[in-house]
């Protein structure tokens, strides 16, 4: 399984529900950057993704996007090959 990569605030309902569903899908490790108190990781999330919005999800070198992107790759079937990798 790849690495996953949750860029994301403690607050956010988003953030969770992208947890939960990778979670339901079996992943067991997600490295979660917390951006509100870590400004090197806020200031990361903006270089990487050119986004200030969280949640920011990679799955292995993929930026998938937000959860909105994460979902749509569940309803198209996209998710688990991806996962799969």
């Amino acid at each position: 399984m790849p690495k996953v990569l949750l860029y994301q605030a403690d607050w956010c309902p988003y953030c969770r529900r992208a947890e939960a569903l990778l979670r339901g899908k079996g992943v067991t490790e997600i490295e979660k950057v917390e951006v509100v108190l870590d400004a090197q990781g806020r200031a990361e999330l903006v270089a990487k993704t050119g986004r200030r919005t969280v949640p920011q999800i990679y799955i292995g070198d993929r930026h998938v996007g937000g959860w909105d992107d994460l979902y749509a790759l569940e309803r198209a079937g996209e998710l688990d090959p991806l996962l799969a990798r």
